[in-house]
């Protein structure tokens, strides 16, 4: 009876999953992304990696760009984690992860601006994918927690 019950636990969770997915799928259509955000965050990391080369070869600029470039790249990265993710716990665990490296990607950015060493009208276009990706992942993280529903 004990192995009936975990089997039974194991499917409704799957359910739980597909299900959870499923509106993840229409909350991007409800929004008008339709762009698929595995596809998104990758473009972000490519542009970060083609930024972080077109960086001065200066000390401060070359730490910088490395932090910005470790963070820009492992948002795409642990979205795929979350999107494979085999509960909903650990899919709102990768999307916390998701949001944290955002928030240090747009630290990073700043920073570059604020030292002078890439003038703000150059990143201004990267900065602003960066925050619709913050707005993105707060609302599906939200939503999944049952938060401001």
């Amino acid at each position: 009876m004990h192995k009936e019950n975990q089997f039974n636990r194991k499917v409704d969770l799957n359910a739980q999953l597909r299900k959870l997915k499923e509106e993840m799928m229409k909350y991007e259509m409800e929004e008008g992304i339709r762009q698929d955000l595995r596809e998104r965050t990758k473009i972000f990391a490519l542009r970060i990696i083609k930024m972080y080369s077109a960086l001065p070869k200066t000390v401060i600029a070359q730490v910088l760009g490395k932090q910005v470039l470790r963070s820009g790249t492992s948002v795409g990265a642990n979205y795929r984690e979350a999107y494979r993710s085999r509960s909903k716990a650990e899919f709102i665990a990768k999307m916390g992860d998701c949001l944290k490296e955002l928030d240090e990607t747009s630290y990073w950015l700043e920073l570059l601006v604020d030292s002078s060493i890439i003038t703000s009208a150059k990143l201004d276009s990267l900065r602003d994918e960066n925050n619709q990706l913050l707005a993105i992942f707060t609302t599906i993280s939200k939503k999944t927690k049952g938060i401001g529903q």
